[in-house]
This record gives C-alpha cells, sequence and structure tokens, in this order.
C-alpha cells in the first residue's frame, strides 16, 4: 500500500474525514477538496488507487493512500487487462477499506463507486455516508444501473450535488427525499494556476499569432464538438480553434470535416502543460448537450477566462455570475453568432473574465467549498447523528 503525506490520524481534535475515489477518477478535485478541507481544519485521508495516466499533485496538507486496485496497477488504464484485474479486486478492496479503515473516519465521503451494482452492498456500516453525484444521472445507463444509482443515493446520509439543476433533476428524477440532497459547488482549480515547471505550448502552437477559441477535455459525444465544428464553420472567423483532450469517441469523421483553422492536440494533456493552453485562448467554448457541471469550466474559471456555454445543466447558474455567455444547446447559428460577437468585442471578453475571476475567487472558491462541506459533515457527525 501506497501512503503519501504526513499522517494526522493521530490528534482526534477536528472531524476525521475519508475522501473515496477508488479509481482515481477525479484527481484534480480530489486534491482541490481534500486540500481546503484540511485548510478548514479536518483531518483528510484521500482513500484511491494509482492514477495511470501521469503524475498527480503532491499531498496539501492530508494524506493519500493508494489502498484500491493495487495488482494490476501498472498496466495501461483502460485496457482489458486492467478492468479484469480491477474487477477482481473490487470486492475485497471495498469491504477490507470498510473493516480496517472506514472506522478511523467520523465521516466517509464517497466521489465515485466503481462498479454501483455491487457497492451498495459494501459501503461501511456504522459510519455517516456522503456521495458526491458528479454525474447526476447516467448519459448512457448500463442495464441495472439507473436502478443501482437510485439505491446508492437511497443508502448514503447526504447526496451533494453541484447546481440547483442537479438537485431538481436528482428529487424529481429518482425521487431522492429533498432533505437528503445537499448544493455545494464545484471550486475552481486555482491550483492548476500555479503548477511548478508548468511547460509552454507545443512550439507549432506557440507559433500561432490570431485569437484562439479553445475546447478543452475529454471528448465525448454529449459535448457538442460536432455542433461547435459546424459553428465555426459559419462564423468563418480570421482565428483558430484548438480542440484539446484525449478523444473517447471516434474523432476522424470531425477531423476529416474540419476546415484548416481547427487545430487538434488529441491526447491526454497533463496538468503541467494545462496553464500554456488556457492562459492563450481568447475564450473558452463548451457546447455541451448536457451537462451538471463541468471540471473544464472550473478550470477556466480559475484562469479567468471568458466562457461561451449552452445553456443546459448549471451552466446557466455560473452565467449568473457574469461570468460567461449563453446559447442554446445544439444551435450551430446561434453558437455561430456568438462567437464572431465574442471574437470581435474584447471589451465583452474581458467583462466576462472579470466575471470569471470574481466567480473563482467567491462563491466557486475552494475555502467556500470546503466551509460548505464542514457545515454537512460537522451535522452528520454530531453526537446522536451517526449512522448505527
Amino acid at each position: 500500500m501506497s501512503c503519501v503525506g504526513h499522517s494526522v490520524w493521530d490528534y482526534a481534535l477536528a472531524v476525521r474525514v475519508d475522501v473515496v475515489d477508488p479509481s482515481a477518477y477525479t484527481p484534480p478535485y480530489d486534491h482541490a477538496l481534500c486540500s481546503a478541507l484540511a485548510r478548514a481544519g479536518a483531518h483528510v485521508r484521500l482513500q484511491t488507487s494509482r492514477f495511470g495516466y501521469g503524475p498527480v499533485p503532491a499531498p496539501d496538507g492530508y494524506e493519500r493512500v493508494e489502498r484500491f486496485y493495487r495488482r494490476g496497477a501498472a498496466a495501461r488504464p483502460g485496457s482489458r487487462a486492467r478492468v479484469v484485474t480491477k474487477l477482481a479486486q473490487q470486492v475485497p478492496d471495498m469491504l477490507r477499506y470498510a473493516r480496517s479503515a472506514a472506522p478511523l473516519a467520523d465521516v466517509v465521503h464517497f466521489q465515485w463507486l466503481t462498479v454501483q451494482q455491487l457497492d451498495v452492498h459494501l459501503l461501511p456500516p456504522g459510519r455517516p455516508l456522503v456521495l458526491t453525484a458528479h454525474d447526476v444521472l447516467p448519459r448512457e445507463p448500463r442495464r441495472g444501473q439507473l436502478a443501482a444509482q437510485r439505491r446508492l443515493y437511497e443508502r448514503v446520509d447526504a447526496v451533494v450535488v453541484h447546481s440547483e439543476h442537479g438537485r431538481r433533476r436528482l428529487a424529481e428524477a429518482l425521487a431522492i427525499a429533498p432533505a437528503k440532497i445537499h448544493v455545494i459547488a464545484h471550486g475552481a482549480f486555482e491550483h492548476l494556476t500555479h503548477v511548478a515547471d508548468a511547460r509552454p505550448l507545443p512550439e507549432e502552437l506557440a507559433r500561432v499569432t490570431k485569437p484562439v477559441v479553445l475546447c478543452f477535455g475529454l471528448m465525448r459525444p454529449y459535448k457538442g464538438i460536432d455542433v461547435l465544428l459546424e459553428a465555426w464553420r459559419a462564423a468563418d472567423l480570421d482565428a483558430e480553434l484548438w480542440i484539446v483532450g484525449m478523444p473517447r469517441m471516434d474523432i476522424a469523421p470531425l477531423r476529416a470535416q474540419a476546415p484548416p483553422s481547427v487545430r487538434w492536440v488529441a491526447r491526454f494533456i497533463a496538468d503541467d502543460e494545462i496553464a500554456a493552453f488556457f492562459r492563450r485562448a481568447q475564450l473558452v467554448a463548451l457546447p455541451y448537450r448536457e451537462i451538471d457541471q463541468s471540471g473544464v469550466l472550473s478550470t477556466a474559471l480559475a484562469f479567468g477566462r471568458p466562457l461561451l456555454l449552452t445553456a443546459v445543466g448549471g451552466f446557466p447558474e455560473v452565467a449568473g455570475h457574469g461570468a460567461a455567455a449563453l446559447v442554446a444547446p445544439g444551435d450551430p447559428l446561434a453558437l455561430a453568432q456568438q462567437l464572431r460577437r465574442l471574437i470581435g468585442d474584447g471589451d465583452a471578453r474581458d467583462r466576462l473574465a472579470a466575471g470569471a475571476r470574481a466567480a473563482a475567487a467567491g462563491p466557486y472558491s475552494w475555502d467556500a467549498v470546503a466551509a460548505a462541506h464542514m457545515q454537512l459533515y460537522g451535522a452528520l457527525a454530531a453526537p446522536g447523528a451517526r449512522r448505527e
């Protein structure tokens, strides 16, 4: 087992929190939350596994325990060998955690659960349980997944969502008790703005002198890249569109139809590369078809980038802080109109950038996020409130 960071578990003066992300799905979020909770006075352990795509941030005031899926950890992420070995370890690792580690925590906060149909039966007993619904509902549910997700929400003591939209969706679609649902914002990833030894842009991108619109993140169908490309052709701008991130779909047809002013960086982008892309962009465009909240949006807020978003999920709540312009989802002509307007109007971009900076320093700051979590943990861990 790999333990990283200074152990703080010999002391019992503050709430002891296990933040659990077995598959290391969201290392930036895990790190930002754990660091902020530690600053707020909690004793925090991040219970996770080795992240297969590259280095993760060093713990800042918390302890990282790479407890899950230790056998086969060196296998290529997403490979059949890695999937098979993870599935073989799922039950014993979850049971071992529930038996030996979870009893040391006052609150256990799951960020993700890997095999929901199994995990609902493997949650640690006798501890207050919190689950963050990063994906409020599965976008393409497998057989039995929606029912398993409902059982998980019913099993835990509190569900954290990142927007009022997420609260309504859980209450209406799955009939989760409203009192169980807690809206806590997704913080802006400020730590990405001061990564040590940050790398510059690749040479061919550094030579670009035209304005740049950035579409960043894992490439998936729901992110509307096809709509953005149609809008880009219609906008006919003297600018470049950079589509950057690891593909999780077949992008060959999109690349074949893209004009020369579109550049693709189709690979995983490490933390030390992120700053160069966001600081170069005049505008960040996220034309999603559906979402609750987005880590890419949170990254753009941290860098004070003006945003062009679709009016889906929790995005309008961010726009309400003056940080983003909105268009209807799936409307390439409206998107093209806003692209032309914002690339041609530096003052409008400056106003959105100021809104992004204010949002990142205020309601979307990690200190505000941590304070809301600490209030929730305190209520759950109070005498008489703990599960038996």
